[in-house]
C-alpha cells in the first residue's frame, strides 16, 4: 500500500472501531432510536470513506501495473473495477 493511504486507512478503521463500540453501547443502553440510527448512518459514511481510500490505493498501484502489463491483466483490472461499481450501485439502489 502507498504509505500515506495506508496511514489514512488505518486511522479511518480505528475511528470505525470506536463508532461500532459506541453503537453497540447505545443499543445495549436502549438509547433513543433516532440517535442509534444516526450513529449507524455515520458508520456507513465512514465505511464509504474507507472504501474510497482503498479504491484509490488499488487504482494507483495494482490497476496501474495491470494496465501496463496489458492483455489479460488489463482485462482483469477492468473486470475488478466494474465489479466494485456494480456492488456500489446495487447497494445504493437498496438504500
Amino acid at each position: 500500500m502507498i504509505a500515506d493511504i495506508k496511514k489514512r486507512a488505518l486511522h479511518r478503521a480505528r475511528i470505525l472501531e470506536g463508532q461500532l463500540r459506541g453503537l453497540e453501547k447505545m443499543i445495549d443502553n436502549e438509547d433513543y432510536c433516532m440517535d442509534i440510527i444516526t450513529q449507524s448512518l455515520s458508520i456507513q459514511k465512514s465505511l464509504g470513506s474507507l472504501n474510497k481510500l482503498l479504491v484509490e490505493n488499488h487504482l494507483r498501484t495494482h490497476v496501474t501495473h495491470m494496465y501496463e502489463a496489458g492483455g489479460e491483466q488489463r482485462e482483469q483490472a477492468i473486470e475488478e473495477l466494474l465489479k466494485v461499481y456494480e456492488l456500489t450501485k446495487n447497494r445504493a439502489d437498496r438504500a
